[in-house]
C-alpha cells in the first residue's frame, strides 16, 4: 500500500477507502461481503472522471461543438487508456481479487483495471477533495491528449499516400533538399514529389518532422482537410 500511494503521489488519511478502491468484486463474494467491493466507488469515480475532463475540455476548447467535445473526452477516458494509466500506477499488484478471477488472469484484465482506476480516483476524491481527484486526473489526460495530437500529426504521409495509391501509376517520393544549423539544433527542408513534379515542401527539427509537413502542404494544396 505504501509504495501504491507513492505511485499516487498521494498519501491517504482514511485507508479503508483505498482498500475499499481495491476490492473487486470476486473477493468481496468469496469473502461474503459484497457491500465491501469496489463497484459503488467505481460508479463515484466515473462520473468524478467525466467532470474533470469535460471542465478541462470545455475551457480548454472554447469554440468546440458539443459532439467534438463528446468525442474527444470518449477518447481520453476510454477503458484502452484507463487500464493504461491503471498498469502505469501498478494497481493490478494490489488488486484483491476472489480465487477464479485471480487464476483467470483478472489481475491484468483491461476491464477490472479500467474500473479499478475509477475506484481509486473516487477514494481519492472523498479522502482529499476535488483539487486532489483534478491534479490525479490530469496528469494522465493532459499527457494522454499530446500523445493523441502526435499520432494525429504523424498521419499526414500515411493520409497522402493512401490518396495517391487510388492512381496505381503514380508515386510518391521525399526528397531532402537543405540541412542546416549546428548538431544540437539542425533544421531540415523535404520537398515531396509526385512522380517529377514537387507538389510540397516542408521544414522540420528532423528528417520525419519535415516529411510530415511536406505531406501536409501536398494535402492541403490538394484541397484535403487536414
Amino acid at each position: 500500500m505504501k509504495i501504491l500511494q507513492q505511485n499516487l503521489n498521494y498519501q491517504f488519511k482514511n485507508i479503508n477507502l483505498l482498500k475499499n478502491a481495491l476490492t473487486h468484486s470476486s473477493y468481496a463474494n468469496e469473502v461474503r461481503a459484497a457491500g465491501s467491493s469496489n463497484e459503488r466507488l467505481e460508479f463515484l469515480g466515473d462520473s468524478v472522471l467525466s467532470i474533470i475532463v469535460s471542465n478541462y475540455l470545455y475551457s480548454e476548447y472554447p469554440n468546440l461543438p458539443e459532439g467534438e467535445l463528446t468525442r474527444k473526452r470518449a477518447a481520453l477516458v476510454c477503458e484502452k487508456s484507463l487500464c493504461g494509466f491503471s498498469r502505469e500506477l501498478q494497481i493490478g499488484k494490489y488488486l484483491l481479487l476472489g480465487k477464479g478471477e485471480e487464476h483467470n488472469g483478472g489481475r491484468e484484465r483491461d476491464s477490472i483495471l479500467a474500473d479499478a482506476f475509477e475506484a481509486v480516483l473516487a477514494a481519492m476524491y472523498l479522502d482529499g477533495g476535488m483539487e486532489v481527484a483534478k491534479n490525479h486526473v490530469m496528469r494522465f489526460v493532459l499527457r494522454e491528449e499530446k500523445s493523441h495530437t502526435s499520432a494525429a500529426f504523424k498521419d499526414y504521409k500515411t493520409l497522402l499516400q493512401e490518396i495517391i495509391q487510388r492512381n496505381p501509376e503514380e508515386a510518391v517520393t521525399y526528397i531532402l533538399t537543405d540541412e542546416k544549423g549546428p548538431d544540437h539544433d539542425k533544421e531540415f527542408t523535404v520537398e515531396v514529389h509526385l512522380n517529377s513534379n514537387t507538389i510540397g515542401r516542408g521544414v522540420g527539427k528532423n528528417k520525419k518532422q519535415a516529411e510530415q509537413m511536406a505531406a501536409k502542404q501536398a494535402l492541403e494544396l490538394m484541397g484535403e482537410s487536414v
